[in-house]
């Protein structure tokens, strides 16, 4: 059973505004590499050059698209992570329809 929510055209393009700027799909690419379990919002800066209000800001319109999710203690952000399961209808979005007005007789090289 697939569990991956399936987007309408409007909630993509949301998702796909959201990953508009350089910062914030090299924020989102480092969430999805550390795994699961995420990072706390220090290591996230580190590892991606991005600290204080500047990362705080891309985490909060990559949270209010549903791709990363985030821990919060009191008023502070203590981890966030990428939500695999937003990540993965984003990209089936994408490929759903791969090849499907393809004139070629052999629809073998479809995705998924």
């Amino acid at each position: 059973m697939n569990d991956t929510p399936t987007l309408t055209l409007e909630t993509a393009a949301s998702k796909f505004a959201a990953l508009g700027s350089e910062q914030r799909l090299l924020v989102l690419h480092t969430m999805v590499r550390a795994g699961p379990e995420g990072l706390p919002i220090g290591a996230l800066g580190e590892r991606t050059g991005i600290t204080g209000s500047t990362l705080t800001h891309h985490l909060k319109i990559l949270s209010a698209a549903g791709l990363v999710k985030q821990e919060k203690k009191g008023r502070s952000t203590i981890c966030a992570g990428a939500d695999y399961a937003e990540v993965q209808a984003l990209s089936e979005y994408l490929l759903r329809q791969c090849c499907a007005d393809c004139d070629a007789p052999d629809k073998d090289h479809q995705h998924g």
